[in-house]
């Protein structure tokens, strides 16, 4: 398997997509705005990370991405996030995070601690409680965290075939499709901390159905640079981008703005592998 090396990631090329994509699409213009207080929020967060982090190991020598916090340079931001969030958030998330707030520093540790060791894996104990508008705050806050630390580690040796991150275990986002020679290769992006890595094409990342008929791809007159990747077995989809067909495309933003298209498989008895930030 081949890993791609995605470098530092570029806040001001998906504050610029999400603006062009607000224009182009009157539906998904609120959704994107928000979309944006984050971004804004997130690249100097990113930013200052370097800075704040200093001179000391990324991650430990076994080199795993979810391990424990960096706490004393979280505090200090998450709270400058809540606040926004309490002031740029609808109602419910915007009470949440007053409330979170609020309850100050000794609850902050556990909850972005919870998230990060057990945020976006496909299951959990039935015991383990779980919160949608905390998962947000905290998915929303530690994405350039995660990755940040993606990035200041070395690639993975270990060739896989696997649906899951070779990096931090969790479920993937989205499929990409990158030009490659005169064709493409198929990626899959993880949820957590955005890795990459090649995956078969025919092939389901839900439960590894490979049987072509089994895997119907369909693609809207509106977003034709975005294939839905159905899977009729376990009656699962993932949304793939073709950068092949729309070299300005940005996959974690062009995602976010394709609300019809989940609609569209809900109707049609598909449930998403993974929902992304926003749960378009």
């Amino acid at each position: 398997m081949t890993f791609l090396a995605v470098g530092s990631v570029n806040y001001s090329a998906r504050i610029g997509r999400a603006e062009t994509l607000a224009s182009r699409h009157s539906f998904a213009s609120e959704i994107l705005s928000f979309y944006l207080v984050l971004a804004k929020f997130q690249k100097q967060f990113a930013a200052d990370l370097p800075k704040s982090w200093g001179s000391a190991p990324k991650l430990p020598q076994e080199g795993r991405l979810r391990s424990e916090l960096n706490m004393p340079i979280l505090v200090e931001p998450f709270e400058s996030f809540l606040a926004l969030i309490e002031t740029n958030a609808p109602a419910p998330l915007a009470a949440e995070a007053h409330h979170l707030k609020r309850q100050g520093h000794t609850a902050w540790t556990p909850t972005l601690s919870d998230y990060w060791q057990n945020g976006l894996y496909e299951e959990l104990p039935l015991d383990h409680p779980t919160d949608p508008l905390k998962e947000f705050l905290s998915r929303a806050f530690l994405q350039p965290y995660a990755e940040y630390l993606l990035n200041s580690s070395l690639p993975s040796s270990t060739a896989m075939l696997s649906s899951r991150c070779p990096r931090c275990n969790s479920l993937p986002l989205l499929g990409v499709m990158r030009p490659e020679g005169d064709g493409a290769k198929r990626y899959l992006q993880c949820a957590f901390c955005s890795h990459e890595w090649e995956f078969r094409r025919i092939f389901c990342a839900r439960c590894g159905e490979a049987r072509e008929a089994q895997l119907p791809v369909y693609v809207a007159e509106q977003f034709p640079h975005i294939r839905m990747d159905t899977c009729d077995t376990c009656k699962h989809f993932l949304r793939t981008i073709d950068l092949t067909k729309d070299g300005n495309a940005i996959p974690i933003v062009d995602d976010l703005a394709a609300m019809p298209l989940s609609l569209w498989a809900a109707q049609q008895g598909y449930t998403r592998i993974q929902s992304n930030l926003l749960a378009t």
